[in-house]
């Protein structure tokens, strides 16, 4: 009997057909210069293609390809392909609403997660509200005539969501521009939207615009001599998570020619620390920002008694990113700050080396 040949046949055919096939090498179209998590590029038969790696945070790698076709090509199976321009947008953040208004284009939104917080008035008139990620409404993402869901990755890939999206034949992509590092590097997924909209060129020159400004806001914020030191946060469930080195407030601060008052921290990740530590940090400090929900000093002291005593404080320089805010709580610094990179750090600037007045700021204000 010959049965192991039998077996080992088809041992060898299984290893064949679970391979995985090799990802064809694109020609590059664009490659970002501060964003990490996106790439846009042509394959052989001259089709554009926006690659997102990483969108999330997780120790997995991933990678997502999504074919940008014009209405003469057709994708390869069993891939994520959307017919550019697209004109009807579903969106999970309020940032990707504001890059899609950016570029002139608001008009495309159909549907947004929490459409009820958006500062952005002609699209939360218009747009449909549909759900949150753990709980969507599929069936208005479907009513509206999505092309394209726009996601962020908090669930990872193989969440339920892709899957009934999947299922319903609506392609979705991953949009990372939440976990990048830096300001510009936030900014430049505006590009990456651009092109889901058939307009990339316009993203292009938006970003470029954007960049130029604030990098002569940084050189010129670089010639201080005096870099203050800043405390960041408040405590939540008796930690104090503090930002590391290499997150986008951190680079903000540096960006504005200040000192963050804990540079131990070079994880990836928030990381927490003891109240007691967190006020010895405070007492080190010369400004105290994003301080949560937090309106008054009066409320902060509130929160605790002891943070009466710490000098930021007691010298009126505590400053919070709440100043445009909507009745029903959004935020704009979280919505379109994330395209107006520039004013942000202007904010920044202006507050750490001049103890601004809230009437001189766009998105902070001074706590009174």
């Amino acid at each position: 009997m010959r049965w192991w040949l039998y077996i080992l046949a088809f041992t060898l055919l299984s290893c064949t057909s679970t391979k995985e096939p090799k990802q064809e090498a694109l020609t590059p179209l664009y490659t970002p210069k501060y964003a990490k998590s996106f790439s846009i590029g042509l394959d052989s038969l001259n089709r554009k293609v926006l690659t997102i790696t990483n969108p999330y945070q997780s120790d997995k790698p991933f990678e997502q390809r999504v074919y940008l076709l014009d209405k003469k090509q057709v994708a390869p199976n069993n891939t994520t392909s959307i017919h550019i321009p697209a004109t009807k947008i579903s969106a999970l953040s309020s940032s990707h609403v504001a890059m899609i208004d950016a570029i002139g284009a608001a008009e495309r939104v159909v549907g947004v997660s929490g459409v009820r917080f958006l500062t952005n008035d002609s699209v939360r008139s218009r747009a449909v509200e549909i759900g949150y990620e753990s709980a969507l409404n599929f069936e208005r993402i479907k009513g509206v005539g999505s092309d394209v869901v726009l996601l962020y990755g908090l669930y990872g890939e193989q969440s339920a969501t892709t899957t009934k999206l999947t299922e319903l034949g609506i392609p979705y992509i991953y949009i990372g521009d939440y976990i990048e590092s830096s300001p510009l590097g936030k900014a430049e997924w505006i590009v990456a939207i651009a092109a889901v909209c058939g307009m990339q060129e316009r993203g292009e020159e938006y970003f470029a615009a954007l960049e130029e400004r604030y990098n002569a806001l940084k050189q010129r914020a670089a010639q201080y001599t005096s870099r203050p030191k800043v405390m960041l946060n408040t405590p939540y469930n008796d930690s104090w998570f503090m930002p590391s080195i290499r997150s986008y407030a951190v680079q903000l601060i540096a960006d504005a020619g200040g000192e963050y008052i804990y540079p131990q921290n070079d994880s990836a990740e928030s990381k927490p620390i003891s109240l007691e530590q967190a006020l010895i940090l405070a007492s080190t400090a010369d400004f105290w920002i994003n301080v949560g929900q937090v309106a008054t000093l009066a409320q902060l002291k509130s929160e605790n008694p002891k943070f009466s005593a710490v000098p930021a404080v007691v010298n009126r320089r505590v400053y919070n990113n709440t100043k445009r805010t909507t009745s029903s709580g959004g935020s704009d610094f979280w919505e379109s700050g994330s395209v107006n990179a520039d004013i942000v750090l202007s904010d920044m600037i202006k507050l750490l080396h001049h103890n601004a007045p809230t009437d001189s700021l766009y998105y902070y204000k001074r706590l009174e």
